[in-house]
């Protein structure tokens, strides 16, 4: 086994680095970063894409102290003249804004106080108070011991930098990661015009009107408008993931995780591998997401048999996929089918969208999809619309869980139309039950890949009857439960001690085989005596059901037993 561990969770490069840990080298970003001759740059990547570790590793290239041998052997380190330039000449602030957070305006200008008094202590630390010049002297004291106001936070990007410089006589590099969080939650929580007023100052005091910057890289999900927060700021470049400058650098290549797969002996795992967590496209670059791909390898280190786990989706919430499906249309559902089936939707993607524009249309949140990588590029329609996919089948899993809940939410617990399924069940109407049925069916989303196999299909119909049969909550409903020479697809015992309900289930590949499929459940039924549980437990009046579905349609026949 590989004795280098794998940084499940580390975005410390310095930890990376010393303490025996896989690194996959991204250390030519900094060459690139340079010669591009911004002063400002924003990626913009989503989550778990190593945005966090890439910034860690530029703190630990330009600042002031740092050792230079964490760059042994790596990219960067070949160009020697650059590393005499750049390496360790350079006073850092580094913020991540990833822990800003408060159910309201006030509660987050706390939180945001908290992130700044860490960076200005460590900065008191590396400097002193004595060679702070007096007329920011007072001002860098309330930023270190937690007694700044919104004005001093306003500024203290500004300020740290004129006391490093004043102390380094050097310009300050910014690190700025996940810049936006304070946006998004501030949108969650209803305070978000007070949070972009503040913002607004704190970026445009730090990179508009800062005498001693001398070069800034901001992180984050979204790109958000410039007119919102980054107003005036001219030499400012936004690298989004249709560019292909820096694509390279944020995810793994093909061939970065197949030389990984290699260093720990599970080659043969890579096509289950690209399955799951390649199909990102940055630029004209297909790429995995590293979270899911370090995560994975970590688990066939230790079980050689384990399966691919969905660990992108454990780190959120996913409420994005849950809005943007709780404001489909019958359009836009028809259009997320086709998405699960494999097709490519197009649409044009606005890549420049304020947080208060997320909600005022469908077609935001299809651009917002596409930007925070449940959504990535099939290339462009000649129309120059965005053909977009869902990447692997681990996003495919988002879809699909937060259209089962969003089906749970709308329809089983819709008391009225739910005890008329049940009553109709209950009393032999196949007509009443093969109504409602084909109601729910068509303002459902369908989570079936068109090319699954019948047995697959079947078993999607099966959950979901049972999961509305389930709405009656004084039911016992068993699946697949062992009865007569065989397993029924569902029995039913209502309170009513005298009855009881068979079902079996179909699925018919054509319309017109509807009937005969239903024919067939119901000999099924009777033939393998599916009834003789129910029996067995005193019922005697029992109904049998064949339903069989084709798609969004369905056929239902009953007959007493």
């Amino acid at each position: 086994m590989n004795g280098l561990k794998l940084p499940v969770g580390v975005d410390s490069f310095e930890k990376i680095r010393c303490d025996g840990y896989y690194y996959v080298d991204k250390t030519g970003i900094i060459s690139t970063l340079l010669s591009s001759g911004n002063e400002v740059t924003l990626f913009t990547r989503p989550r778990r894409f190593g945005k966090t570790l890439t910034m860690r590793m530029l703190q630990s290239f330009f600042e002031v102290g740092r050792d230079r041998s964490l760059f042994d052997g790596l990219e960067v380190a070949s160009d020697s003249k650059l590393c005499e330039v750049h390496q360790g000449k350079y006073p850092v602030v580094f913020l991540t804004l990833k822990d800003v957070d408060g159910m309201s305006f006030e509660s987050a200008m706390r939180s945001f106080a908290v992130t700044i008094r860490y960076e200005a202590q460590r900065i008191f630390e590396q400097i002193g108070a004595d060679d702070v010049p007096d007329y920011l002297q007072e001002s860098f004291k309330r930023l270190v011991y937690g007694k700044a106001d919104q004005n001093d936070l306003s500024d203290s990007l500004r300020l740290l930098s004129g006391v490093l410089f004043s102390f380094y006589q050097r310009k300050v590099i910014l690190l700025i990661d996940e810049y936006d969080v304070p946006l998004d939650k501030a949108f969650n929580q209803g305070y978000y015009d007070e949070m972009v007023s503040f913002m607004r100052g704190f970026f445009g005091q730090a990179l508009k009107s800062n005498e001693f910057l001398q070069q800034a890289v901001l992180t984050g999900c979204l790109r958000i408008s410039k007119e919102s927060i980054f107003t005036g700021l001219n030499n400012f470049y936004v690298d989004s993931i249709v560019e292909n400058r820096f694509n390279e650098y944020f995810g793994f290549t093909d061939e970065e995780v197949r030389a990984m797969l290699a260093c720990y002996g599970v080659e043969s795992r890579y096509e289950l591998v690209r399955e799951w967590y390649d199909g990102y496209r940055f630029g004209q670059l297909d790429v995995y997401c590293p979270w899911d791909v370090i995560n994975y390898v970590s688990s066939l280190r230790w079980d050689a048999d384990a399966l691919p786990q969905p660990y992108w989706i454990n780190t959120s919430g996913n409420a994005l996929v849950r809005r943007f499906i709780d404001k489909a249309d019958k359009t836009t559902r028809d259009e997320i089918e086709r998405l699960i089936a494999g097709e490519a939707i197009e649409k044009a993607v606005s890549l420049n969208l304020t947080y208060s524009e997320l909600d005022s249309s469908i077609e935001n949140l299809w651009s917002v999809l596409f930007t925070t990588g449940y959504l990535t590029s099939a290339g462009r329609g000649e129309n120059g619309a965005i053909r977009l996919v869902i990447p692997n089948r681990e996003v495919t899993e988002i879809f699909v869980q937060q259209i089962q809940a969003w089906f749970k939410e709308r329809f089983v617990h819709d008391e009225q139309p739910m005890r008329e399924l049940c009553r109709g069940f209950l009393t032999g109407d196949s007509e009443a039950v093969q109504q409602r049925l084909n109601v729910i069916l068509s303002r459902m989303i369908s989570v079936l890949d068109t090319k699954a196999r019948t047995g697959s299909k079947e078993s999607f119909y099966h959950g979901l009857l049972l999961g509305l049969l389930r709405s009656e909550t004084e039911w016992l409903i068993l699946s697949n439960a062992e009865s007569g020479d065989g397993f029924c697809d569902i029995i039913v015992e209502p309170d009513d001690l005298d009855k009881g309900i068979v079902i079996e289930v179909k699925y018919a590949d054509s319309m017109d085989k509807l009937e005969k499929a239903c024919a067939a459940a119901l000999q099924q039924i009777e033939a393998r005596r599916y009834d003789e549980r129910l029996r067995n437990e005193g019922r005697t009046e029992i109904m049998a059901f064949g339903v069989a579905f084709c798609r969004k349609r369905c056929r239902v026949m009953c007959r007493g037993l």
